[in-house]
């Protein structure tokens, strides 16, 4: 079963504590483990403000869901998902990670762009590195 008729929206699956330290949100938790068909990981990472969320939304087959900023002002903390059905392989779950950007000096800790990198790398199928200009 997918689970988009449980997420009408995106919910946070990884939160930055206070500390600065990562965390598994339960919710999250919950809804990943009511999947029980394959499922297809896609993330988004790259630097904050080029367009992560709107692409997501995209891949979602929606205008809106993941949040939009319409300042320089990043809006993802930590690692947003969104269980959709999958729009080409039918009997599977299409889940959209979208990842707080990278460099984004506001934030005070670099290591933290470190750790956020590395979680969409290991937990994706497919990994997409949005750049401006050449990586």
């Amino acid at each position: 079963m997918s689970c988009s008729k449980y997420m009408p929206a995106p919910v946070c699956l990884i939160e930055n504590d206070e500390n600065g330290k990562l965390h598994m949100k339960k919710e999250a938790k919950a809804i990943l483990d009511g999947i029980n068909e394959p499922v297809v990981v896609v993330s988004v990472v790259g630097l904050y403000r080029t367009g992560k969320s709107y692409l997501m939304n995209r891949l979602a087959g929606q205008q809106s869901g993941f949040a939009l900023g319409s300042t320089i002002e990043s809006k993802t903390k930590g690692i947003w998902m969104w269980c959709v059905r999958h729009p080409n392989k039918k009997g599977h779950t299409l889940v959209l990670l979208d990842t707080e950007g990278l460099g984004d000096v506001a934030k005070g800790d670099s290591k933290n762009d470190g750790w956020i990198f590395c979680l969409a790398v290991l937990l994706s199928s497919t990994l997409v590195y949005n750049s401006r200009g050449t990586p």
